[in-house]
């Protein structure tokens, strides 16, 4: 009997000592957003990123003037059509039709290659930067001992955060572990989130 209550004294301190530890961690929020859009390296990623769209647009433009300019010469033909030379112009109607398909199919091809690309050179170029953004963050709650630090950036879909009291804000301890300085970090402050 007495061996059972001491093991219940135990429990019951273990207990005890795990509520006290836990009621002092230290929560710190932080805004990503803010941050990527003063890293030269996002702002870099972000240009080439937009480069490649807008080649890859300009050549789906170019292959849609092909294939309008093809269907109008069809429209045109068309227009010539009578019945004395129905089954040449017949014939090569049934061409351009074939070749206009085969235009449309392309382009779709295209389309849906383009998308493919920008988003494989999308995750090229962001995976790295996300890698280190993360590492930052981890390096500033491990050196400042923080539990959990909180992302109240709009852009975070899975954020919970809808208000906050008080807490530390690291925005700027990570700038700096990034290596990002406040002058460089021009974009201006996002107000807090209403509570």
């Amino acid at each position: 009997m007495r061996k059972l209550i001491n093991v219940f004294f135990v429990a019951a301190g273990l207990v005890f000592t795990a509520n006290v530890a836990s009621a002092q961690q230290k929560i710190a929020h932080i805004d990503s957003e803010a941050i990527f859009s003063s890293m030269p390296e996002a702002k870099t990623a972000s240009t080439t990123l937009e480069a490649l769209q807008k080649q890859k647009q300009s050549e789906i433009e170019r292959m849609q003037t092909e294939y309008q300019t093809k269907y109008e010469a069809a429209v045109a033909k068309n227009k010539t059509l009578s019945e004395a030379n129905k089954e040449t112009v017949g014939k090569e109607l049934q061409a351009m039709g074939v070749e206009l398909d085969d235009m449309k199919k392309r382009i779709t091809d295209a389309t849906q290659k383009a998308q493919q690309d920008i988003a494989t050179k999308q995750g090229e170029l962001l995976a790295p930067l996300n890698t280190k953004f993360i590492n930052a963050v981890k390096a500033v709650a491990k050196e400042k001992g923080f539990a959990y630090i909180f992302d109240i950036s709009a852009q975070q879909g899975a954020n919970n955060l809808l208000a906050w009291e008080g807490g530390d804000d690291v925005t700027a301890a990570v700038r700096t572990k990034l290596g990002i300085s406040a002058t460089t970090a021009a974009a201006p402050a996002k107000a807090a989130p209403k509570k």
